[in-house]
């Protein structure tokens, strides 16, 4: 069972829980009974065609259980979400540019594997935000694909973060995230 703890407003200045909350789990990561295809499927949610290499790289390499997906970034139906969070895009709208990434990194690991099903659990995320000089809430901004994780596979979606602030990236986009996840043998 996943519940949440709002974070002590030291943490969280605005005094918000809806982007800042501690992961506290009592279930096992390999006992969930349902399969993370059928999750998906159950919460409404469709994976994007997996986005091509922008360069000399692949978007995932397996090495053993682990599979460890490049960056990716937000693609939303207009196309890349770009600009700088805190002037160009509010946290929300973050929020939501993380979230779309998370699902590019589900569609380039259902590429790579095939199902999702074969994921044993996220193991890390390393999420980068393009900010405004002066913004220092990239936690609440990466929690969008962090939520996603955690929707799509449950407890097995509990994984360790980093969330930075970075001055600019590729093409202007206002996320990058990579992860790296567990999963079954071929």
């Amino acid at each position: 069972m996943i519940t949440g703890v709002p974070c002590p407003s030291a943490v969280n200045p605005t005094g918000s829980t809806k982007d800042c909350e501690h992961i506290v789990s009592t279930d096992n990561p390999s006992t969930s009974d349902t399969g993370h295809e059928a999750r998906l499927t159950a919460a409404g949610i469709t994976l994007p065609a997996a986005m091509a290499p922008a360069g000399l790289y692949v978007s995932a390499v397996l090495v053993d259980d682990m599979l460890h997906i490049g960056g990716h970034g937000p693609i939303s139906d207009a196309g890349l979400v770009t600009g700088k969070v805190g002037s160009d895009l509010d946290i929300d709208e973050a929020f939501t540019a993380a979230r779309l990434t998370g699902l590019q990194l589900l569609a380039a690991a259902r590429d790579r594997l095939g199902t999702l099903d074969r994921v044993v659990r996220v193991v890390k995320i390393f999420g980068m935000v393009n900010c405004a000089p002066g913004f220092n809430q990239t936690p609440a901004v990466i929690n969008g694909c962090s939520q996603l994780m955690l929707d799509v596979f449950g407890d097995a979606g509990i994984h360790t973060r980093s969330a930075v602030g970075m001055a600019e990236l590729p093409f202007d986009i206002a996320v990058e995230i990579e992860g790296i996840f567990q999963v079954t043998p071929d």
